[in-house]
């Protein structure tokens, strides 16, 4: 596979070094403004760059006919927007906002407890992520899905960083704390009680090498938008 990477920051360099471990070729890394013609070369584009490009950088790939795979955070307001553009240009689009196996595992047993708790009433729910230093946006991708899986199973209706005091809202707390990976924390408190689950990253490497994984998938795949449920066939909760 030939592969291009699309910002070279600390996740960028580890997906660079996973992919060279599983034999694929890296054509092209960009940090800046994208050259057409290096791109092109490319089979797959990977893309962890910062929340102002990452539009730009997947859109620029569907057009080159790349199947492009990212897992930038902190750009969602325009995700619509990128799944349309997908479907229009017949390409082949994949985001997570987290790539780690472990974590999509965490996401299914947290769509599965929400559904559980959606009729106890008497159980507040909470969620707390914390990240490294570097990380820009608050609160995490992973937290907001989190969040959302939880918004859909249940009657909450929104969530909010930092927390309010809302009996229809889901507060999440975030915290950058130096050499934390990622840590989520999902919480259900009762007066009797309390229900959590966790997931604790020990390294950048799950986070890169599941993304080193999705891109291998989708280089096989037809066009259409895809997640890493589709990826690791995790279909539990569906």
């Amino acid at each position: 596979m030939k592969l291009a990477i699309l910002g070279y920051g600390k996740m960028g360099k580890t997906v660079e070094k996973i992919a060279a471990s599983r034999g694929h070729d890296i054509v092209y890394i960009s940090s800046g403004k994208l050259e057409t013609n290096l791109l092109k070369a490319a089979d797959v584009a990977i893309d962890f760059s910062v929340p102002e490009a990452a539009y730009t950088n997947i859109t620029k790939c569907l057009e080159l006919d790349l199947a492009v795979v990212s897992g930038t955070t902190g750009w969602l307001d325009k995700f619509d927007d990128a799944v349309k553009f997908c479907k229009s240009s017949s390409g082949r689009f994949l985001y997570a906002s987290n790539f780690s196996v472990g974590v999509n595992v965490f996401f299914e047993l947290n769509s599965y407890l929400a559904k559980m708790m959606a009729g106890l009433k008497e159980y507040e729910v909470k969620l707390k992520e914390i990240h490294h230093l570097e990380k820009k946006d608050a609160p995490s991708g992973t937290a907001i899905s989190l969040a959302d899986q939880i918004i859909e199973k249940t009657s909450y209706e929104s969530w909010d960083h930092p927390p309010k005091d809302s009996k229809t809202s889901i507060g999440i707390e975030a915290e950058r704390e130096k050499g934390v990976f990622g840590y989520h924390d999902v919480s259900y408190n009762s007066e009797i009680d309390s229900i959590s689950i966790a997931h604790n990253a020990k390294s950048r490497q799950g986070f890169a090498h599941g993304a080193v994984i999705a891109a291998e998938w989708i280089l096989n795949q037809s066009s259409g938008h895809y997640s890493m449920k589709d990826v690791l066939q995790l279909n539990t909760t569906t």
